[in-house]
């Protein structure tokens, strides 16, 4: 009986056969600051559809992943309400009006910890057990303890998705493949401000026979869990 995988692009999801025990989701910046009217993207006057089409989604891919015992990691953006981890050269675009980090919006302050706008969405908001790691970087593995908490489940394939496609998930699906985890996007379970990033790094997904991991749709994706959970 050959293993169950996940129907993805360049190849199959994931090498050796999918299982609960090795497979995490890890679901990135899904965020009021990122996905609300209110937020932090759209004060800084990107377009919203990409992100908010991501949400539903990600709902659905989170509820399979559950559903068939994926071990389930959320992270979060956001920094210090003294800006101390902010580095000198975004403190200064801040200064000149380019960012609008620690502004003070509609749900707080813009990308500061403890802030309304701070919290996951409702709709993938975090259970019980499944660990949050907050960062500053793009990249989920920076500063953080995700790698740590990855290696001590045994967790060895990853299925991402979340918001930006272009900036903090494709950081963090590099960042993974560099360490030896191997990568699943879920393409529209993600999402970007910018229409033309957003396609640009789910290009950048099958180049050198998707070096920095495979691709697949939500129902693709829900399919291979689905038969797991059987």
């Amino acid at each position: 009986m050959s293993p169950l995988s996940i129907a993805s692009s360049p190849y199959p999801f994931p090498h050796g056969g999918l299982a609960a025990g090795r497979t995490a989701l890890v679901l990135i910046d899904m965020q009021r600051d990122f996905i609300d009217p209110d937020g932090y993207l759209a004060a800084m006057g990107y377009d919203l559809g990409g992100v908010r089409t991501a949400v539903a989604e990600a709902a659905r891919l989170l509820a399979a992943a559950r559903c068939a015992r994926l071990a389930v990691i959320h992270t979060r953006q956001g920094y210090r309400t003294d800006l101390a981890d902010l580095p000198p050269h975004r403190a200064a675009l801040v200064k000149s009006g380019v960012l609008k980090v620690g502004e003070v919006g509609p749900l707080g302050r813009f990308l500061v910890r403890g802030e309304p706008g701070f919290a996951i969405v409702d709709a993938v908001a975090p259970e019980p057990g499944e660990p949050v790691v907050d960062k500053t970087a793009n990249s989920a593995f920076s500063g953080t303890e995700l790698d740590v908490i990855l290696r001590a489940r045994g967790l060895t394939s990853l299925i991402v998705a979340g918001v930006t496609t272009d900036v903090c998930v494709h950081s963090t699906l590099r960042d993974a493949a560099d360490r030896g985890y191997e990568c699943l996007l879920a393409t529209d379970a993600c999402g970007s401000g910018d229409p033309e990033a957003h396609r640009a790094a789910r290009y950048l997904m099958q180049v050198e026979a998707g070096i920095h991991g495979a691709t697949a749709d939500t129902t693709a994706i829900v399919a291979g869990l689905d038969s797991l959970a059987l």
